[in-house]
């Protein structure tokens, strides 16, 4: 079944702020095996004009696909999680992560489509630090599968 519509542009409220921690961003860097010192060493991130150490790009990722739970658990949407792929991501940044920011997300279903049987959703989270600034711009999009025959 298609989903409504009229949850495009429906906004969900800000999630509580994430501390981003210098030991998750080098956790982070070595899942992703990059090697890049400003992810790492705070004097490296410093030569960059950095404050702190920063967060490789997709970092938020976790970030924002979380804050996305708002929209996949909204029963009203009904969206089926258990058919759901990752179709695509993307971000547009304003400044880079950097360990210590406090981070939250306010996710906008920006629109809803049905292709062949499939739903895709495309979400998008702004993240803004603790002072309110733009962070990063993150889209997500999900497609639920049809289902088997449909």
């Amino acid at each position: 079944m298609a989903l409504d519509q009229s949850f495009v542009g429906r906004t969900y409220p800000p999630t509580p702020p994430y501390e981003v921690g210098r030991e998750k961003i080098r956790e982070f860097a070595e899942a992703i095996g990059d090697a890049n010192p400003a992810y790492t060493d705070t004097e490296a991130a410093k030569a960059l004009g950095h404050p702190e150490v920063i967060a490789p790009p997709t970092f938020v990722f976790a970030i924002t696909f979380k804050a996305a739970g708002a929209v996949i658990e909204d029963p009203q949407l009904g969206l089926d999680y258990s058919r759901v792929v990752h179709g695509d991501q993307k971000f547009a940044y304003t400044r880079p992560v950097h360990a210590g920011d406090r981070l939250s997300v306010t996710s906008t279903i920006e629109a809803i489509k049905s292709l062949v049987g499939n739903d895709i959703v495309d979400i998008r989270g702004e993240v803004h630090d603790a002072s309110g600034e733009h962070v990063v711009t993150a889209w997500t999009k999900l497609v639920s599968r049809a289902p088997e025959g449909a």
